[in-house]
């Protein structure tokens, strides 16, 4: 096993030997954009990483971590389209740099090029890899329009908001794992247990980065601190709160949610200080270290050496040490 840095390393030295010389040029011009953009390339590092849990080289997985990442810049290019967002990573992002018709066709040629980069795998691997990128693909799609449902109804509950962030995002996170198991050809029973283990990491990951865009530190967050609550987005803090809060204070937290002031600063203050009254920050805690605990829970079961479940819940004890 590597250290995090390294997978990284031999990641970005793959991508900036990924050639995508075809033509048109305005269709892969911003395909090859979007992913020279780097960011911190976790989910293809997690293939790599599945692959040497089970005593594959890294090498191998290679490719299956490139339809990870590939598919996550589809995924971005097409949310940042829905939300009208105009930076991605520190830069334009694609329908600004070009335009929304390039960017919706851009990107499903990014999912067909995902398929196309688990070719170069055995049949029995191939199928085992695209049956799960399909399940997975279709699931995080099925995320994003419960979070756009989301938006418009005042009566989402937490098992809802739970199974929408465990769709939009964790499922990546535990196919991204699982993918290196199958190119490994490990056991059923370990390849479903790696999943789980990010899965469970995944959801965890995801209230961790509600709670932190309440309660971050400005400074090393990475981005606006408060920003759901600019937007009205029901995340769980907002669900959590609602339910233990007294109907007066309910009523006030909907009405908070229900406006756009021109100036934010009152209502963050405010939408803060009843998360913490009412307890929901407490919760949202809970809730982080519950399934955080959950993951780890599934290494026990693994058949693999004590040595790589160390690997593995070091890895997530350092995805969930963000500071607030």
């Amino acid at each position: 096993m590597q250290s995090i840095a390294c997978y990284q390393e031999i990641i970005a030295q793959h991508f900036n030997s990924i050639s995508i010389d075809k033509q048109p040029f305005n269709l892969y011009e911003p395909i090859r954009y979007i992913l020279s953009l780097g960011g911190k390339r976790m989910r293809p590092v997690l293939t790599l990483m599945g692959a040497e849990i089970f005593n594959c080289d890294a090498s191998k997985a290679l490719s299956a971590a490139t339809a990870v990442e590939v598919f996550h810049n589809f995924s971005l290019v097409h949310d940042d389209i829905m939300d009208n967002a105009p930076l991605r990573r520190g830069n334009e992002t694609v329908h600004e740099k070009w335009n929304i018709n390039t960017g919706i066709l851009s990107g499903d040629a990014m999912l067909i090029l995902a398929y196309q980069y688990f070719e170069v795998y055995e049949p029995h691997i191939f199928r085992d890899l695209a049956k799960l990128f399909s399940k997975t693909a279709l699931e995080v799609c099925e995320g994003q329009q419960y979070d756009v449902d989301f938006e418009t109804r005042t009566d989402v509950t937490i098992p809802e908001y739970l199974k929408m962030i465990e769709y939009k995002t964790a499922v990546l996170v535990g196919a991204a794992l699982k993918m290196g198991a199958i190119v490994a050809e490990t056991t059923p029973e370990n390849a479903n247990l790696i999943y789980d283990f990010g899965l469970n990491l995944g959801i965890a990951f995801q209230l961790q980065d509600d709670y932190l865009d309440a309660f971050g530190d400005p400074l090393t967050f990475g981005k606006q601190v408060g920003g759901d609550i600019i937007e009205n987005k029901k995340t769980y803090l907002y669900l959590k709160a609602l339910e233990f809060a007294t109907p007066e204070v309910g009523k006030q937290l909907q009405h908070l949610f229900s406006i756009q002031p021109t100036e934010n600063t009152d209502k963050i203050a405010l939408v803060k200080s009843i998360f913490n009254e009412t307890g929901a920050s407490t919760a949202t805690q809970e809730a982080i270290k519950s399934y955080t605990l959950k993951a780890f829970g599934v290494l026990d079961q693994m058949q693999i050496e004590t040595d790589k479940k160390k690997v593995l819940q070091k890895f997530g004890e350092t995805l969930m040490s963000r500071n607030v």
